[in-house]
């Protein structure tokens, strides 16, 4: 029995650390999953191209999601999960939450059900936190990745709080360092969180480039990241930001000007990409 799914990844308007609510849209970057299951009672996963990367939140999806919707008496428990994966790990740009959809999707369709899409991203924030991926479960995050567009989260109770297509055109700087978000200084972040407060109306209200020009300033100061790559986006990008924990930076506005702000960014070492966002979101097969 098997199963494919793929879902993709995911830039910062709100980063949740500060005060448990958290806006993101999705990217068209991608990760997809397969997954096979044999019956071995073990779950086995690979990270394509990162040999030595840590594969428990994968397999613990595959866990997860055997345990809620698989006949267990039918030979299913066990198997193995690959992805392969167009974001970056540890840059900011979601690629657990894509990991996490791509693999819950891929066991649906492995065992042959249909999963409401939120349904199967609560169970992928669920393996997250259980793995420890993540702090605050990135219900953001991963509910951009699987629906697509923009999202406004409670990530305390998992909660939709807004959802909005959009169509932007997106520049993307990724540095080499990496920066894991379970890692991250929770307590400085939660000293921005009046701030988070003013970008979570905004974002509720569809001022999204407002809220994520004011998260990357606010972010950057408490996780100790450089503004001048926000400073040279502004003011003729229609929002700019730190994504996520970094190191990543995402900006979103008409073409021609994020292709002129490339320019600018490729002097730094690192990878740019001029990408588009996804109004689609996870899908299987």
């Amino acid at each position: 029995m098997d199963g494919r799914a793929h879902a993709p990844a995911a830039g910062t308007i709100l980063n949740a650390l500060a005060n448990e609510r958290g806006a993101a849209f999705a990217i068209d970057l991608e990760t997809t999953a397969t997954v096979e299951l044999d019956g071995s009672r073990e779950v086995r996963g690979e990270i394509g191209g990162a040999p030595d990367a840590d594969t428990a939140l994968i397999e613990r999806c595959v866990e997860l999601a055997v345990a809620e919707y698989g006949d267990l008496t039918a030979g299913t428990a066990g198997g193995t999960v690959r992805t392969e994966s167009d974001v970056p790990l540890a840059a900011g740009l979601k690629s657990s939450s894509a990991a996490a959809n791509a693999t819950v999707l891929a066991t649906c369709e492995a065992l042959r059900v249909d999963v409401e899409p939120l349904e199967a991203c609560r169970l992928g924030v669920r393996a997250a936190r259980e793995v420890g991926v993540t702090v605050t479960g990135a219900f953001d995050d991963a509910s951009a990745s699987m629906l697509g567009g923009v999202t406004v989260t409670d990530n305390a109770d998992d909660e939709l709080l807004a959802h909005e297509t959009v169509e932007w055109d997106v520049l993307v700087w990724t540095p080499p360092e990496q920066a894991f978000s379970a890692d991250a200084d929770v307590e400085a972040c939660r000293k921005v969180a009046s701030i988070a407060d003013v970008v979570c109306e905004l974002a509720l209200q569809g001022r999204y480039g407002q809220a994520m020009s004011i998260n990357g300033f606010a972010f950057c100061g408490a996780l100790g990241f450089p503004t001048e790559p926000m400073l040279e986006a502004l003011p003729d990008v229609a929002g700019v930001s730190l994504s996520g924990t970094g190191p990543s930076y995402v900006a979103v506005g008409e073409r021609q000007v994020l292709a002129d702000l490339r320019d600018e960014w490729e002097t730094r070492d690192g990878t740019t990409w001029l990408t588009t966002t996804r109004t689609e979101g996870a899908q299987r097969g």
